[in-house]
């Protein structure tokens, strides 16, 4: 799917949200990566396998 030089990382990488947006709705709050996650802007991901992964915010800072 990916035709970027350097490859963007897949799906089942752990850092599937370093891949490049193909199609971004901020106002709707999701973009489309291009190794076909959708990433919600609470840090939550849907992967093309339907598999969800919760958000993952880093926690703050006291």
């Amino acid at each position: 799917m990916c035709t970027h030089t350097p490859k963007c990382p897949t799906a089942d990488s752990a850092d599937r949200d370093a891949a490049a947006v193909v199609a971004g709705h901020p106002e709707q709050g999701w973009s489309l990566l291009c190794n076909g996650v959708l990433l919600f802007e609470d840090t939550g991901e849907l992967l093309p396998d339907g598999r969800v992964i919760a958000p993952h915010r880093p926690a703050a800072l006291a």
